[in-house]
């Protein structure tokens, strides 16, 4: 009988056969439906196969490896080995549980391989091959999915930490298809657990082997490690815990060139890429060193061609470009990019919403406050129509005060000079 995670009809019918069961034999015994039939246990990981029969995913998965392409209860031969998780059975043998824990606690004292902490010492032990530690993340992930994370065993039993040990630990020589399939589902957990958990474990990359080690990953990694990887420096950046660690990933010149590097791909990280930089730029002590490496040309891409990206993008990075302005060559590498003070005013007004408005009228009043270049361009570029739009519209109210503030500074240098007014293009 396939089960289907979305058919509550299903689930419910099912849950009515098992509990009228349970009432018949007093719950003496493991319903059958709840059994593996291979280990004719109870199931502690269910998947199913295409022919819809569940299995144990550690039985199955020995059947699998010892050669065998069939079906072990109807022997129908299996045209895809793809085995899909039975989360709708789990639940309910999760809810079955509860129901009775006398059972609960025997069975998991006789089975304790089976209980969460009995997970830990396995993903500790060096003895345990890599895809025996990829099958307990791959637990572990389902629990951080079905679990409430906040007082669960996993938080408890510190697995947190661990992970983070696990991921980091150095790989000697080429990184392999499997290792990075450990690490992405790795970080996947850990990143579940990371709301929940003590974020000074994190200050172990400031090890010099292990931040060493954090920086290559960005180099080896898939696309999917490399977000998961700028998820955890967003946060090493925004947390008091770690402002040393933010400070270490900011001063590390190779980070800094990946990370900026990344920001120019376009790819599926993206947004973690630009949040990771702007979380970064928080830190005062970064905001050199991020522009020395050329944040600030990478983020005026994202800003230049907005219409092509994401449009959360855009703002973000115009807001970033904002922190940085603070330092001279960043004002410098948005003026001498042929199109940078252009960018920043078509972010000005933007039809449908002013998201990225206020920080396009700082940047420019910034901006222009010092550069008669910047005005003379901000002018050809349409900026005062732009403003006068802005101000029509439903923006903030602090947003149309900086407006102001702006068409007061270019109007000043209409009064000095209405020579140096470029004409409009």
């Amino acid at each position: 009988m396939k089960l289907s995670i979305a058919s509550t009809h299903l689930a419910r019918k099912l849950f009515e056969v098992v509990f009228r069961f349970m009432n018949e034999t007093e719950m003496i015994n493991i319903p059958p439906l709840f059994m593996c039939p291979i280990s004719l246990d109870l199931f502690t990981d269910p998947v199913t196969l295409c022919t819809g029969q569940t299995y144990d995913r550690s039985s199955i998965e020995k059947w699998l490896a010892a050669g065998n392409l069939t079906c072990p209860v109807t022997m129908q031969k299996l045209d895809d080995l793809s085995i899909v998780p039975n989360h709708t059975l789990r639940h309910l043998i999760d809810q079955w549980l509860q129901q009775d824990s006398q059972f609960f606690s025997d069975y998991y004292e006789i089975n304790h391989d089976h209980s969460i902490a009995a997970l830990k010492p396995k993903l500790e032990s060096e003895e345990s091959t890599l895809d025996e530690k990829l099958q307990i993340v791959e637990k572990i992930h389902i629990l951080s999915e079905e679990l409430p994370l906040q007082n669960s065993c996993l938080i408890q039993l510190d697995f947190f930490p661990l992970l983070l040990v696990q991921i980091f630990r150095p790989v000697n020589g080429s990184y392999y298809e499997d290792d990075l399939r450990f690490l992405e589902q790795a970080l996947a957990c850990a990143l579940k657990l990371l709301p929940y958990s003590d974020l000074r474990s994190l200050n172990i990359l400031k090890e010099e082997s292990i931040l060493a080690y954090f920086l290559s990953l960005f180099d080896k990694g898939n696309v999917n490690i490399k977000r998961y990887l700028c998820h955890i420096v967003e946060v090493i950046s925004s947390s008091l815990e770690t402002e040393e660690l933010c400070d270490a990933v900011g001063k590390s010149s190779k980070f800094l060139k990946v990370i900026v590097h990344l920001s120019r791909e376009k790819s599926d990280a993206s947004e973690a890429v630009l949040k990771a930089i702007s979380t970064l730029s928080f830190l005062e002590s970064n905001r050199e060193n991020l522009v020395r490496e050329g944040a600030v040309e990478g983020l005026l891409t994202y800003v230049m061609d907005s219409e092509k990206y994401d449009t959360k993008l855009a703002p973000i990075a115009i807001a970033t470009i904002e922190k940085l302005l603070v330092v001279e060559a960043a004002k410098e590498a948005v003026i001498s990019n042929p199109s940078g003070v252009r960018a920043l005013v078509n972010m000005v007004f933007r039809v449908s919403d002013h998201q990225g408005s206020e920080s396009a009228v700082n940047s420019l009043l910034v901006l222009c406050r010092d550069s008669i270049r910047a005005r003379e361009e901000a002018i050809c570029a349409r900026v005062l129509t732009q403003l006068l739009l802005l101000l029509q519209s439903q923006c903030s109210g602090r947003t149309k005060a900086k407006a102001r503030m702006l068409l007061k500074l270019l109007k000043s240098m209409w009064v000095e000079d209405p020579k140096r007014i470029p004409p409009i293009r």
